[in-house]
């Protein structure tokens, strides 16, 4: 799953990275409201970070250039404390929820897991197939209660296939969804990754459909 994160603070930018790569999350920075408009426009996030208090566009007017866009992807704004108007305003123009500067990191990722959860339509934090179960809180996978050891790639790979439980995904999709914009993407690994899941998965959870792309076919 992909995050962009909208803050021109260097420190609390690069904090909010690490938090959510350590998290298992491929992580974009943007440290002002254009560059943070442009990739929003452009490239495909799962959730997005945004801070209100922006340099060259303020993060109000970037939010609603995004949904005016027909972007969907959920925000999460951060507001200053005690600017409740702000609050309100990120929420008119499409906001999906807000944090209070400061904030815990822990609920910071909380409040991520769930954004996308329910835009995948998922209620729980632990999602399940069949046999396999991943706990979005802690970044584990089991399958029959016992522990798989997966690479940072194999469970972001795993991870967009089971938030899309019974869709088809495309290579296009995952390598959109697993990289950050500055690693060198090649959706040829995409093969390695889910030849190697399967391996470690029941057989038959993952299925090719021929010429689209993967889906995760889940018993029941």
């Amino acid at each position: 799953m992909r995050i962009l994160v909208v803050e021109d603070e260097p420190t609390l930018a690069a904090q909010l990275r690490q938090a959510l790569t350590a998290a298992g999350y491929a992580v974009d920075l943007a440290h002002d409201g254009r560059e943070a408009c442009f990739l929003g426009e452009v490239e495909a996030f799962d959730a997005v970070v945004l801070d209100l208090g922006l340099p060259l566009m303020d993060g109000l007017s970037v939010l609603k250039r995004w949904r005016g866009g027909g972007r969907t992807m959920p925000v999460l704004i951060l507001t200053a404390r005690g600017d409740w108007h702000e609050k309100v305003a990120g929420i008119d123009a499409g906001a999906d929820d807000y944090l209070t500067k400061p904030f815990h990191m822990e609920e910071l990722l909380a409040r991520v897991r769930a954004l996308i959860r329910r835009a995948a339509g998922q209620a729980s934090a632990e999602l399940v197939c069949g046999a396999v179960v991943l706990d979005t809180r802690g970044g584990r996978v089991t399958v029959d209660g016992q522990a798989l050891a997966l690479t940072s790639h194999e469970f972001r790979v795993l991870s967009y296939l089971m938030h899309h439980a019974g869709e088809v995904v495309s290579r296009t999709d995952l390598t959109e969804h697993i990289y950050a914009q500055d690693y060198d993407r090649d959706s040829n690994t995409i093969e390695v990754f889910v030849a190697r899941l399967r391996k470690k998965l029941p057989p038959g959870l993952i299925e090719t459909v021929r010429g689209l792309g993967y889906r995760l076919a889940c018993p029941g």
